[in-house]
């Protein structure tokens, strides 16, 4: 599930996974694939050191609430609005708590997602930097602490709440993990996944 993460920008917003069968994140109203995060954050750590990193990243924009959705009408099956309805109409939540793990295997289901989430979403490609001189990155619209982008890192690695069933990650999240790693410069100075 998605959690409260400070930005320096806006205040308490939310980033996550939000489906356990779905490998899609949300940052407040963008959505966004895990694969592609990983990559993307992979990508800005192989970059030569620099003190300032900047890229663009092609996004789904919902910006209404109600076209983004009820999550815990959703959650309980008692709402299904927006894309987060339709999302949990075809992946309901499961009926034993055991079973609520994040699936390794959620990206399988992305040609459905991307279709349902088109409906409401509006892609567009957002500007993301890392600056390292003033330990500060952008997502967007939103500003983050280095330590807190380096939780948003841990969060996906994790696997989220409720974290990726038996400890199982995607190659792209091991990958994401390795090449941050082997590259800890810039902004991603000091990472350290757990």
């Amino acid at each position: 599930m998605p959690l409260a993460f400070e930005s320096t920008s806006h205040g308490t917003i939310a980033f996550g996974f939000f489906n356990i069968e779905s490998d899609m994140l949300l940052l407040e109203h963008y959505f966004f694939f895990a694969g592609d995060f990983c990559g993307w954050i992979s990508a800005m750590a192989r970059e030569e050191a620099t003190p300032l990193l900047q890229t663009r990243w092609p996004v789904f924009d919902i910006p209404g609430r109600e076209d983004i959705g009820d999550l815990m009408g959703a959650i309980h099956g008692v709402r299904f609005t927006g894309f987060i309805g339709e999302l949990y109409k075809k992946y309901p939540f499961p009926e034993l708590q055991e079973d609520f793990r994040q699936n390794p295997d959620g990206h399988r289901t992305r040609q459905v997602a991307e279709t349902l989430v088109m409906d409401y979403a509006v892609k567009k490609d957002i500007p993301v930097f890392l600056d390292a001189r003033k330990g500060e990155a952008g997502l967007g619209e939103y500003r983050f602490t280095r330590e807190v982008f380096h939780a948003l890192l841990y969060y996906v690695w994790q696997g989220g709440y409720p974290r990726w069933r038996d400890e199982v990650r995607p190659d792209c999240v091991v990958e994401m993990k390795e090449t941050v790693e082997a590259h800890a410069q810039g902004l991603f100075t000091g990472v350290r996944f757990p």
